[in-house]
């Protein structure tokens, strides 16, 4: 492999592109491969596609450098990254054509001695999956490639800080390619890097993002339960946090994103008797979401029986978390989207997004102006310093 390898990252999504500008940074040739001839041009123009903090400088620097180019096919290299969703089919199965497509697109390249590393989220045994693709289509190779699972788990919105410091577990099929996996790793991560094997690195990713969601959805449940009572919510989860050995999370309009909101859906699929809790928490989640359009949805009726007209709803944030421009399983574009399509009256909100195809993205200080009521669905900075003397649904204690 040599002291600097070459690298193909297939996937220049939101945890592609800044794993392989950071790759990059360190002085090693990365090829960035994607199937959107768009995010390949804007790539090589030294530009981005999405927005996260200091992505735009670093992949201008290592591109301009010429540490960074893009393709819609994968070059010949020493180590190969697979970064592509895997999405739902059917009734939230797991669907990782993406993984195995993007690992065929490798298949012409594939040398002796190269470094295949999937980190997609994928179901357990996905990896081993892969392998035997490659073995079934390049037989020669029996043996003599290594393979490996590697999850990330970073934050939208600090994705460059954590790729680096965030510890890593590095699964590999054999101990060969864990080994490999790990110190290819070192070149860009300070992290700490565990050893495991492929499988419990598999599971490990899905069992992060489903213990958060369990605890988001215990939140979730209070935060309804409160409402039923005539308690404030965060004032009791404040109180209760007190506790030395008690941390409840913050509830919110549901849960979002492409790993909180879709995660727990692979154990449940793999281990249907199994994962009781964890299915509980994702319908619970899925079922706050659907509480929250049916309280804004009482509100304006209420609002058109007192008036005589209809409610103008500024529906403040389609994001699925705080302070970033990504909308994917994103419970504030739910409900803001619902509303649109049940006929309200919708002045939609977004700092972070300038435009979207289903409905107009309104001006902050104009739709506050207009609207009779006003909905906090995600809690971006920008509406913290507003002064709102109208009916206002706060469903992330924004106000």
């Amino acid at each position: 492999m040599g002291n600097k390898p070459s690298v193909v990252m297939v996937g220049l999504g939101y945890i592609g592109l800044p794993t392989a500008a950071l790759i990059a940074s360190k002085g090693i040739k990365v090829t960035g491969v994607d199937i959107h001839q768009h995010v390949v041009d804007t790539i090589n123009k030294g530009e981005i596609h999405i927005v996260e903090p200091d992505l735009d400088g670093l992949v201008h620097h290592v591109v301009k450098e010429g540490y960074l180019t893009a393709s819609t096919t994968p070059a010949e290299a020493d180590v190969y990254l697979i970064a592509v969703p895997t999405p739902f089919k059917g009734d939230h199965e797991p669907d990782i054509s993406y993984v195995e497509a993007a690992t065929r697109a490798l298949l012409p390249t594939l040398k002796e001695g190269a470094l295949v590393i999937v980190e997609s989220t994928s179901p357990v045994g996905t990896t081993e999956k892969m392998q035997a693709v490659i073995q079934a289509e390049r037989p020669e190779l029996n043996g003599k490639i290594h393979m490996a699972y590697c999850p990330e788990r970073v934050l939208p919105g600090n994705v460059i800080y954590e790729l680096e410091h965030n510890d890593r577990a590095i699964g590999g099929i054999d101990a060969a390619s864990t080994d490999r996996a790990v110190a290819f790793y070192k070149h860009f991560v300070k992290g700490e890097l565990h050893k495991t094997n492929a499988k419990t690195a598999e599971m490990c990713k899905l069992v992060e993002n489903s213990s958060r969601d369990v605890q988001i959805a215990f939140a979730n449940e209070l935060s309804m339960i409160c409402d039923e009572a005539g308690i404030d919510v965060w004032e009791l989860i404040n109180l209760a946090n007190k506790h030395p050995r008690v941390n409840i999370l913050q509830p919110g309009t549901g849960v979002g994103g492409h790993c909180i909101a879709v995660d727990p859906w692979f154990i449940v699929s793999e281990f249907p008797k199994q994962a009781k809790i964890i299915r509980a928490a994702r319908e619970i989640n899925n079922y706050k979401t659907e509480w929250a359009i049916e309280k804004v949805k009482n509100t304006a009726l209420q609002f058109k029986i007192d008036n005589g007209r209809d409610a103008k709803i500024a529906c403040m944030g389609l994001a699925f978390k705080p302070n970033i421009d990504d909308l994917r399983e994103s419970p504030a574009l739910l409900v803001t989207n619902t509303l649109v399509n049940d006929g309200f009256h919708v002045l939609a909100v977004e700092p972070n997004v300038n435009s979207h195809k289903a409905f107009e993205i309104h001006d902050m200080q104009e739709a506050v102006a207009q609207a009779d009521i006003i909905v906090y669905l995600v809690a971006h900075n920008e509406f913290k310093d507003l002064t709102v003397d109208k009916t206002v649904i706060d469903f992330c204690n924004v106000s």
